[in-house]
């Protein structure tokens, strides 16, 4: 008998779609590799053009007539272009849909973070309102269940007053067998262009005053002055809002996905360090691909991964210690297939099969 779960695509719609797009990509590249021949997966799309590319998602596209704006405040309420048939109905975000399909459709939304508590700076007052405002109502939604994708985050919404039988935690994925990494001599040549040339710290993610930036390239000019193998700091990425400064930080901006996974490959250390996180896909990719790791303690998704090396990101002087203490770690084939392993249970196909038992 066939299921049909229906998954808002609401943020491949948005300025910036964010970490929120990456898992939702994911995710359906999971379910596809489940091969559940009785699962017909639907995509809920707005109006309009996406500002990402989501042709390669495979699933079919359902059409809700009104533009990403309107459905955020329509679905609160009201789930437009939810189809009829629906025995799932999967919200990726606080955006919704909450509601819709058939009588008896299992409602789930996804939450991942509770930035705006953490770092209200991050957020428009607007934003806080929208985000809290979404929370309060989950929280009274006993019909919707909840799947959370951070660690430590079921917990808080306990604590917050959720019903603990309404929580499913899931995994996330760093897997990315379709893309083949560029070459070391074409990784070479790209940060030739930006004149670096050697050894290099990397740093990916955007570039906003969340991500603590300022006080990284602080640490790692500290680190640096002493150990000239560390190299330049580059940052890949897009910017983000707030003035941010970098010290002498290259930025190579957006690159392609296959340059990326060989950035972080050839990487002497890749250094993460945000104040505040809602899991942090960037070091979990970077030990996926065997790289040495610094990350803050405030990185849910290396809280308990010992081949990180954990730093208090507001302290300078310790990321600057983290930074020597990543770069004394082994880089042999034995260290690097350790770091491997410690992240080879986080599988978008893992994370499939986590949201497909909270459907049950």
């Amino acid at each position: 008998m066939t299921r049909a779960v229906s998954i808002s695509l609401d943020q491949f719609y948005r300025p910036q779609p964010g970490g929120i797009a990456t898992y939702v990509r994911g995710l359906i590249q999971g379910l596809t590799s489940v091969e559940d021949e009785s699962l017909r997966l639907l995509g809920i799309v707005p109006r309009g053009e996406p500002t990402q590319d989501v042709s390669d998602l495979a699933l079919e596209r359902v059409r809700a007539h009104a533009p990403v704006s309107v459905l955020t405040q329509l679905w609160s309420r009201w789930p437009l272009g939810v189809p009829s048939f629906s025995d799932v109905v999967h919200a990726t975000s606080v955006a919704g849909p909450f509601a819709g399909g058939k009588r008896d459709a299992v409602h789930t939304a996804g939450l991942h973070d509770l930035l705006w508590r953490d770092e209200p700076s991050a957020s428009t007052p607007r934003g806080i309102r929208f985000h809290e405002r979404r929370l309060q109502m989950l929280k009274r939604r006993g019909d919707v269940r909840v799947v959370t994708t951070a660690p430590g985050l079921a917990q808080r919404l306990i604590d917050d007053g959720f019903a603990p039988e309404r929580l499913h935690e899931s995994r996330l994925g760093v897997d990315d067998a379709r893309t083949v990494p560029d070459s070391e001599d074409q990784v070479r040549a790209a940060l030739a262009q930006r004149g670096v040339e050697g050894p290099f710290t990397l740093y990916v993610g955007t570039r906003e005053p969340r991500k603590n930036l300022e006080r990284l390239a602080r640490a790692h000019a500290i680190a640096q002055s002493t150990n000239r193998e560390l190299g330049p700091l580059v940052l890949v990425g897009p910017p983000g809002w707030g003035d941010v400064d970098s010290g002498d930080a290259v930025s190579l901006g957006l690159v392609s996905r296959s340059l990326l996974q060989g950035l972080y490959r050839d990487a002497t250390v890749f250094a993460y360090v945000p104040r505040a996180e809602g899991w942090g896909l960037p070091p979990v990719e970077a030990l996926h691909a065997g790289a040495r790791v610094v990350a803050s303690t405030t990185t849910p998704s290396v809280l308990n991964n010992d081949e990180a090396v954990r730093v208090d990101p507001l302290d300078v002087d310790a990321i600057a210690e983290g930074l020597v203490r990543a770069l004394a770690q082994g880089d042999d084939e034995t260290s690097r297939q350790r770091r491997r392993a410690s992240v080879s249970s986080l599988t978008w196909r893992n994370a499939a099969l986590d949201h497909l038992a909270a459907w049950q």
